[in-house]
């Protein structure tokens, strides 16, 4: 039987949402529409169900092969880091991140807008999103901004699918997640048994990045690790964005690097906390740019990755790592979107086959832990 896959981490967005992007640049690599009509061509490669055939009746579907050995259960979203603050009431506030909630609702319910990107059966593709929310508010302004999100989902149905948040502190002053809010704030998520992802970035960002997200879990964690009815559950985007452009001559030359042995540590500190997860994803915006033309080595690419994935496995075990693809960001390294999912759904497949997974830990990593992760009902 085919595997199905769970693309555990895409952003989408249309172009008259463009100017409510805090990275938006007009002559950026990613100033234009990314919707589900750009994500369905990225992942032609493989089939939208295990049993491709004569259900083409879905627009823009490409014909597929017979029996393939894995297909596109569906997504999960992540908010794109609109223009927002914590205050609701101050300039940039809550609306973006409110109208980016209003555009899954209408992908969800199979409700097009023109121009959107999306048809009215790309609703059974996405299986949860994970908008923006104030974290670092706390209690108060989360339960505010959960009222608020409720209403722009219109239906318990749709709401069902807001399966976490994510506040992005990549991009943020040091000691932002060690505050008393964000740390009461992730508290309060768990109890109503909502996800928080962690986006920091160990290349550009700095290494303190990683160092103050694993404090603030000790923090977090503090006392609420098996205590019964609270479970904080926060999954780690893109392996923690490490620096894959260190020379590589042979695996020796990383593994004795400073960069990678702290980078090392503090990923295996954050995954002591048993409901923690890492997301195997990211890696095309920390390698040296692919172009579109040349195919890359593939079994190079697993190679140079291996040291860091076999940390990110011996840590996590393949019971808490799940495949994302981080579309579209993967096109800029990548290659574009002709090829960009391909190619990282085939370094993935080398990084499952070299690690020597069974087929179940594979389907894992694949979708299943997704699923238990985010608490997704298929």
């Amino acid at each position: 039987m085919p595997i199905p896959i769970v693309d555990s981490h895409i952003h989408l967005f249309p172009e008259s949402h463009l100017p409510t992007l805090a990275w938006h640049n007009p002559s950026g690599p990613l100033s234009s529409q990314h919707s589900i009509d750009e994500y369905r061509l990225a992942t032609s490669s493989v089939p939208t169900s295990q049993s491709p055939g004569p259900e083409s009746d879905i627009p823009h579907a490409q014909p597929q092969p017979q029996p393939q050995s894995l297909y596109l259960r569906g997504f999960i979203f992540l908010e794109t880091d609109r223009i927002s603050s914590i205050e609701e009431e101050s300039e940039s506030g809550w609306t973006n991140a409110l109208d980016e909630v209003s555009l899954l609702t209408r992908i969800i319910s199979n409700n097009p807008v023109p121009g959107e990107g999306h048809t009215n059966v790309d609703g059974q593709l996405c299986l949860a999103m994970v908008p923006w929310a104030p974290v670092p508010g706390g209690p108060a302004l989360l339960e505010r901004f959960l009222a608020l999100v409720k209403e722009r989902t219109l239906t318990d149905a749709t709401f069902k699918k807001v399966r976490g948040f994510r506040y992005l502190v990549q991009d943020k002053q040091r000691g932002v997640m060690l505050q008393s809010g964000f740390v009461d704030g992730l508290k309060w998520l768990g109890q109503r048994n909502l996800v928080f992802d962690l986006g920091v970035d160990a290349r550009q960002g700095g290494l303190w990045q990683l160092r103050e997200a694993a404090e603030m879990m000790r923090m977090v964690y503090r006392g609420v690790e098996g205590r019964k009815g609270e479970r904080v559950v926060i999954v780690i985007n893109h392996l923690c964005k490490p620096n894959l452009r260190l020379p590589f001559s042979s695996p020796d030359s990383i593994a004795t690097h400073p960069d990678f042995l702290e980078w090392s540590s503090l990923v295996t500190a954050m995954a002591q906390h048993p409901t923690t997860y890492m997301k195997l994803s990211g890696a095309f915006s920390e390698f040296p740019p692919l172009t579109a033309e040349d195919g890359p080595d593939v079994a190079s690419l697993v190679e140079q990755l291996r040291l860091w994935t076999d940390v990110v496995f011996d840590a996590f075990g393949p019971e808490r790592v799940m495949f994302g693809s981080d579309w579209p960001v993967c096109n800029v390294g990548g290659g574009g979107n002709a090829v960009a999912w391909g190619r990282w759904r085939s370094i993935v497949e080398g990084i499952l086959e070299k690690r020597g997974l069974t087929r179940e830990q594979k389907e894992g990593v694949w979708g299943g832990v997704a699923v238990k992760a985010y608490g997704i009902e298929l």
